[in-house]
């Protein structure tokens, strides 16, 4: 397990930094890094849940129900929103310090892309401390019927560009994080918590026109 204080040296980051996209992860769904290199890396996750897509996806686009407010800015999930469709905003809102209080501001996490309700949602955007680098991040999610019942989730996150960080560090703790928020997620929607299934290689997949998302 990957450590705060190791992240901060590795990542040559103020801890505040870390509020969204690293930290320590707990029960992780089941993710690969497929790609890492110097231009950047790729990372695979999948989950299947006893839930049709229609409701898989209704969750899905709710982050506050399900996403870790460790990972997060203001230190509340309740804050997170994400509005399903083309320039839609997965966003944080800061609010005041005190009860009452004007928001201090907000966060624009990721902007929604792509939208085929309830089979595909694809983002743009470098989760945490990415954001401060030149990165691009692309999370493309997928929804499939499982067999004997229920939905896999898939998620793909490809993130590249200029980057004070090495990638390979990186892409570790992106892994964890991410794989995370994919694990609660699915136990929202009825998993338990080790029901997360290995991923899928992506050199096993079916790449014809049908399965390439926004083809």
């Amino acid at each position: 397990m990957i450590r705060l204080a190791v992240l901060v040296r590795t990542l040559g980051l103020p801890a505040v930094c870390l509020a969204l996209g690293f930290g320590l992860a707990v029960c992780p769904a089941e993710a690969r890094v497929s790609l890492v290199n110097e231009r950047g890396f790729i990372v695979h996750l999948a989950a299947t849940v006893p839930a049709e897509p229609d409701k898989v996806w209704d969750e899905l686009v709710t982050p506050a129900d399900w996403w870790d407010a460790q990972h997060s800015f203001s230190g509340d999930a309740a804050n997170f929103t994400l509005d399903p469709k083309p320039g839609g905003c997965f966003c944080e809102s800061l609010p005041g310090t005190e009860a009452g209080a004007p928001l201090r501001g907000g966060v624009e996490h990721m902007r929604v892309i792509y939208v085929e309700k309830p089979r595909a949602l694809r983002l743009s955007g470098a989760l945490g401390p990415m954001q401060a680098d030149a990165l691009t991040g692309t999370l493309t999610i997928q929804l499939k019927p499982a067999e004997g019942g229920g939905t896999q989730i898939l998620w793909e996150y490809s993130v590249g560009g200029f980057s004070r960080a090495p990638f390979d560090a990186m892409s570790t703790s992106v892994d964890q994080v991410l794989g995370e928020q994919l694990q609660r997620l699915a136990v929202k929607l009825g998993a338990k918590p080790a029901s997360a299934e290995p991923t899928p290689n992506p050199a096993d997949r079916d790449t014809s026109k049908s399965e390439i998302i926004g083809r």
